[in-house]
């Protein structure tokens, strides 16, 4: 059994997920178990893979469900203690696995690390804004916000998923931000101040940019989270704020197109939560 299931979902991306894949094959630490989800890609990222020897990817080729659940097929056939996911559109450096493989061995109680990354954008470095800047340790209260960790980044012992579950099909985007939360509001999330990912962004594919309304689905996020009752007062409080914050700005966003009886429903749900301090009936 290798010591990381590394999980790469794709969807129509033939023209970079050779490069994900490479980066993986290239990692100076090799003890690793590389799981290749196609999400029913028609653009011939099958045939991309003959470019590979199969011993070293185990590739699962699913009909198109969405970005969770291929990654919940990988984590279903993953056998290793660590799982480590990488985007398609994005890569590694040569030390990624390394650094984070000895950041767990020295750090046996952790159960989540990141790394840094590096931006890039239409071709060109960008710095990310000061909200984007990752938190280290306890980052339950800023993550309520907009999602702090990055997928690419991210390595996790793979119990946690027995405690939290894994990523929510039902959410189309924000699934990530939905797991973190999960994690964050329980354990530590850790930052290696390590600059190991290249991300990509700004191609018109990519679901953040091709999906509008991403608050409501950051919306059902918070409502779930504060349905576990995993929340102590002081998360609560804070999740309720934010709760409040972006229910004002999505329902005042329907009013303004027309969508009374949706707009009516997101800018109720704050109140009936701090007149009841329960979801039961949201």
């Amino acid at each position: 059994m290798a010591a990381v299931s590394v999980i790469i979902p794709t969807y129509n991306r033939a023209d970079k997920v050779a490069r994900a894949v490479a980066s993986v094959l290239h990692q100076t630490y090799t003890d690793y178990d590389l799981i290749v989800v196609d999400d029913g890609s028609r653009d011939g990222t099958r045939e991309t893979f003959s470019l590979f020897p199969s011993r070293v990817i185990r590739l699962f080729h699913d009909e198109n469900r969405g970005v969770s659940a291929a990654r919940n097929t990988g984590i279903l056939a993953s056998r290793s203690p660590l799982v480590a996911f990488l985007d398609s559109d994005d890569y590694w450096l040569p030390e990624k696995l390394a650094a984070q493989v000895d950041f767990f061995e020295d750090h046996p109680e952790a159960v989540a690390c990141q790394t840094q990354e590096i931006w890039i954008r239409k071709g060109r470095r960008v710095n990310p804004r000061k909200k984007h800047l990752k938190p280290s340790g306890d980052i339950f209260l800023p993550s309520l916000r907009l999602c702090l960790v990055s997928p690419s980044a991210v390595m996790v012992r793979r119990s946690l998923f027995e405690e939290v579950g894994l990523f929510d099909e039902a959410f189309p985007v924000c699934e990530d931000y939905d797991l973190w939360l999960r994690i964050a509001c329980k354990h530590p999330i850790h930052l290696l101040d390590r600059d190991l990912v290249i991300k990509e962004g700004g191609a018109p594919d990519q679901l953040s940019r091709s999906l509008t309304g991403m608050d409501r689905f950051r919306i059902a996020s918070l409502l779930k989270i504060m349905k576990s009752g995993h929340l102590n007062p002081r998360q609560w409080k804070a999740a309720l704020r934010e709760l409040r914050s972006k229910c004002k700005i999505y329902g005042e966003g329907c009013l303004k197109r027309g969508k009374k009886d949706e707009g009516d429903y997101y800018l109720e749900i704050p109140e009936k939560l701090s007149k009841t301090q329960s979801t039961k009936d949201i």
